[in-house]
């Protein structure tokens, strides 16, 4: 019994069919079924069943497993006992909690596609290089690359009274009830325009938010995309123009990494905007 029959042998197990643990292994079919042959010699027991889609797992190959497993990863972690772990440049982003998902693991894929990058994503007030934030979050001290602009919508129940109406305005809203979130960053705003409410609920997050709007406890005011992710709730449109325009901010007076500078270049080739409107790379 040696090492490579365990692997052999844990491959067959996961993947229930011998030509499939083959490759797997990168080897050919061969040569697993003789290392099973000879594991099963070995422990004087049989470890797989043949049927026409496969193999199945016999009860000893249950009870074997968990051992082989253990040896198999006991080996790796000698194996790498004294390997150094390559550098990797390190970058940490700031995200505010209010972000269309979508859009920001797209905006993401050049640092997290990349091995030789750590990225550490933190809260927007934590400590971090940069952060994606609204401009109305924006520091006396840090620089604003601006990404997007979205405006605010109505999201709701399906089966509520106001999806009849295209555009909703702040009256609409009067005795109608909310569900407000927290580290909403446009309260404040839009209660200038709509008379003073209580919610019917505070949600913690925006996952939170719109399955209590799609169960009917209420309307929430939300960022567009947010909104669209959801086909699950309606979507109307508010005629007061609430919006936000979120963009990637640093602290203007520290020294600027060249993968931070790197990852600006890549935003703003992302999100094209005329020159005259373009923010110049940090020095």
């Amino acid at each position: 019994m040696d090492i490579r029959e365990l692997r052999y042998f844990a491959a067959v197990f996961a993947e229930r069919n011998l030509t499939a643990a083959a490759r797997r292994c990168f080897i050919s079919q061969p040569s697993i079924s003789a290392a099973i042959t000879n594991l099963e010699a070995e422990l004087g027991t049989i470890l797989f069943v043949r049927h026409k889609k496969g193999v199945a797992p016999t009860a000893s190959a249950e009870q074997f497993h968990a051992i082989a497993r253990r040896i198999i990863d006991e080996a790796d972690a000698a194996k790498n006992l004294f390997r150094k772990a390559p550098s990797r440049l390190a970058l940490t982003l700031g995200l505010m909690r209010t972000l269309d998902r979508a859009r920001i693991v797209g905006l993401l894929k050049p640092l997290t596609g990349n091995p030789d990058i750590a990225l550490r994503l933190v809260g927007a007030d934590e400590r971090a290089d940069a952060r994606i934030i609204s401009r109305s979050m924006l520091k006396s001290r840090e620089h604003f690359v601006p990404l997007w602009t979205e405006r605010y919508v109505a999201a709701l129940p399906p089966s509520h009274p106001l999806t009849l109406k295209d555009k909703l305005r702040p009256a609409d809203f009067d005795g109608v009830a909310m569900v407000d979130r927290c580290h909403c960053e446009q309260n404040e705003l839009f209660r200038r325009h709509a008379s003073p409410r209580k919610p019917a609920a505070i949600a913690e997050s925006e996952d939170w938010a719109m399955a209590l709007v799609a169960a009917g406890v209420g309307i929430a005011i939300v960022p567009e995309g947010i909104a669209r992710a959801h086909p699950d709730i309606a979507v109307r449109d508010i005629d007061v123009r609430v919006q936000r325009e979120v963009g990637l901010a640093y602290d203007a007076g520290q020294a600027v990494s060249d993968l931070l500078k790197n990852f600006i270049a890549g935003l703003q080739k992302q999100t094209p905007r005329s020159k005259s409107r373009r923010p110049s790379l940090p020095n």
